[in-house]
């Protein structure tokens, strides 16, 4: 039950553009997808698949879903400047298991990545927590220096 819910419901934001009839204006539509399961040892596959279409490939914000939602995505890029210097982990790892307090996602547009993950790794808690380790160290990679 839970894993069709967040399968059907929460996924992937991917976009797609419509048209308009008569001034061919794009109008951004989001599209749920059901999720994709990826090695949980890369940290840059899981992003790729799970991240970059609102985050952008590079993490900057500007992925090709980012114009279709409500409040833009965060540059991540530039967590541990806005840290003081020192990457956030806990803070990534709460915002990926949807535990931490996200104002700007006030309408939930992030999907919760930890119960995602969760159904993905077959509900094995140990794969659950290599998923969101490497997720964390990969998008600590991305920090600008």
């Amino acid at each position: 039950m839970f894993q069709a819910k967040f399968l059907g419901v929460l996924a992937v934001v991917l976009i797609t553009m419509g048209a308009a009839a008569l001034d061919q204006e794009s109008t951004p539509v989001v599209k749920h997808v059901p999720i994709k399961s990826t090695s949980p040892v890369s940290g840059h596959e899981m992003y790729t698949t799970y991240c970059a279409a609102c985050h952008g490939t590079g993490g900057k914000g500007n992925g090709p879903a980012a114009s279709a939602l409500k409040a833009p995505p965060a540059d991540l890029t530039l967590l541990s400047k806005s840290h003081g210097g020192k990457f956030p982990s806990d803070r990534v790892s709460a915002v990926l298991n949807g535990t931490a307090d996200l104002p700007a996602h006030g309408s939930k547009e992030m999907p919760v990545w930890g119960q995602l993950l969760w159904s993905v790794s077959h509900q094995s808690s140990a794969e659950v927590q290599l998923r969101m380790q490497n997720l964390t160290k990969y998008i600590e990679s991305l920090q600008e220096k």
